[in-house]
């Protein structure tokens, strides 16, 4: 499946569906068009498409975590604070360079289908903003430990995460009126996009992702036993603290490296656990693996989407997910409803 959508996601463009294989299996016919073809899909579609993938499956990967450590089925990677973070990072560093985001491009939308946005800029603004997004999430995540004095009780923990949150949101909106030229491009981050993602982000997710998916797999056991019950995790002999702060520092980073390179994406993290659940009942060990793989495909299929459904303009994939996401879980619950079980 992923393979399929991959193969897609480089046939569709700025025209929607676009012909590139034929000029390179025929180079000689017309060199010129065969090698925008070869650049068109090497430097744009493919790490474009498979950079979808990375960032949904870190999200599904820490809806999974954020599920399991809270034992709460509406939990998502955003819990802690660390959306918020990051979008205060970027508010801030945009404000700074007063507007920059709008003199080298805004979230607009331009005809052939290429987003003006905060990830189209030049490498040194574009490394600044993901520092920025990424430092904000973990420092978000920091501050959300410290007002739950660690993570001996969840229901603090998550209390702590919803209070920071709201705050360092409405401190972004402030950051946005006081420099209101930063705000169209500050919206392409909230809309989340995945427009500009090259190799070196790829790499850079790949690598986090490989990270915490050993991390999720070694600390699986824990979720485990959370989830018969804190007594029961007690009795099996689980150092609960050091463990969940284990859990944290691996959602944070997984979660955090996404939204540095994406921006804001909903739903991916908190649809992808429930529909794997709605297949196949398992452990953690698997949940989690299973949960990241199911998140690169939701992605990976409503980007090629976005960039299909009113080409040759494209639909901010953040948007999409919501709606999608959104529909999907309306529909778990009616489902659920009806049939008189649990909505979740």
């Amino acid at each position: 499946m992923a393979a399929l959508l991959a193969a897609l996601g480089v046939c569709v463009g700025s025209a929607g569906f676009e012909n590139l294989i034929t000029p390179l299996l025929h180079p000689a016919q017309d060199p010129d068009q065969t090698a925008m073809a070869r650049q068109i899909i090497w430097d744009i579609r493919l790490p474009r498409t498979l950079g979808a993938w990375a960032a949904g499956a870190l999200l599904g990967l820490a809806g999974a975590l954020a599920q399991g450590l809270f034992r709460n089925p509406l939990a998502d990677p955003f819990l802690l604070g660390s959306a918020s973070g990051a979008s205060l990072g970027v508010a801030l560093v945009l404000a700074a360079m007063g507007g920059a985001g709008g003199m080298l491009g805004g979230g607009g939308m331009m005809a052939d289908g290429m987003a003006f946005s905060v990830f189209g800029t030049g490498w040194l603004v574009r490394l600044g903003l993901t520092g920025a997004a990424f430092g904000g999430a973990v420092l978000a995540v920091f501050l959300t430990l410290a007002l739950s004095n660690g993570v001996q009780h969840t229901l603090r923990l998550l209390l702590a995460g919803v209070v920071v949150g709201v705050v360092l949101g409405a401190m972004t909106h402030l950051v946005l009126i006081w420099s209101p030229e930063s705000l169209q491009a500050m919206q392409a981050f909230m809309l989340g996009s995945t427009a500009f993602v090259g190799w070196t982000a790829c790499v850079v997710m790949a690598a986090v992702w490989l990270l915490s998916s050993v991390a999720g797999a070694l600390l699986a056991r824990l979720l485990d036993g959370l989830s018969l019950g804190e007594a029961t995790a007690h009795s099996l002999g689980l150092p609960l603290t050091s463990m969940r702060l284990a859990l944290v520092a691996v959602l944070a980073l997984a979660t955090g490296a996404a939204v540095a390179q994406t921006g804001l994406i909903a739903f991916v993290g908190l649809a992808a656990p429930h529909l794997v659940r709605s297949v196949v009942k398992t452990t953690h060990s698997l949940l989690i693996l299973l949960s990241s793989l199911m998140g690169g495909v939701l992605l990976m299929a409503a980007d090629t989407l976005a960039r299909w459904l009113i080409a040759p303009q494209e639909l901010p994939v953040g948007v999409l997910t919501a709606v999608l996401g959104g529909g999907y879980l309306l529909w778990l619950m009616h489902r659920g409803t009806r049939g008189g079980g649990a909505v979740l």
